[in-house]
């Protein structure tokens, strides 16, 4: 799967982490940065994985910053992105089968890598559940 990921100064070394590990079980990342931990503005790293994901240019995005959530509201901005910021594998799980979220949030400070992990992991393995979902999520759609 082709994956966007990219983070803040605070998500950083999470990000670094997490490049490594979606290599490794055989991704396709694209990298959108930042190339340090130097001080940046995460919502134009949020724009950058939402856009590559809402043209398709990624199939699937993630955002890395101290929460997770500043990413997720700059991402839910781009028409056609779906983005749950999440602290659990469950919650990741859930996001795809009931709202087919599209990018997901994690939290570079308070949740530890290995639990990281595990989201990524089930955000990337779970397919959205569709049918009573469905219209759900195309209601959500509609509010853009």
């Amino acid at each position: 799967m082709k994956v966007s990921i990219a983070a803040d100064h605070a998500g950083f070394e999470e990000k670094q982490l997490l490049v490594e590990y979606l290599r490794d079980q055989g991704h396709e990342v694209l990298d959108r940065g930042p190339v340090n931990d130097d001080r940046v503005d995460y919502p134009d790293f949020a724009a950058l994985v939402a856009t590559d994901v809402a043209s398709g240019e990624a199939e699937r995005g993630v955002l890395v910053c101290g929460t997770g959530i500043g990413m997720a509201i700059a991402a839910n901005k781009v028409d056609g992105i779906r983005a749950a910021n999440v602290t659990t594998p469950e919650f990741a799980q859930l996001s795809r089968e009931h709202n087919d979220a599209n990018v997901v949030t994690v939290s570079g400070r308070f949740v530890t890598d290995e639990v990281n992990r595990a989201i990524v992991k089930a955000f990337l393995e779970t397919d959205f559940g569709g049918g009573r979902h469905a219209g759900r999520v195309e209601k959500i759609m509609a509010l853009e």
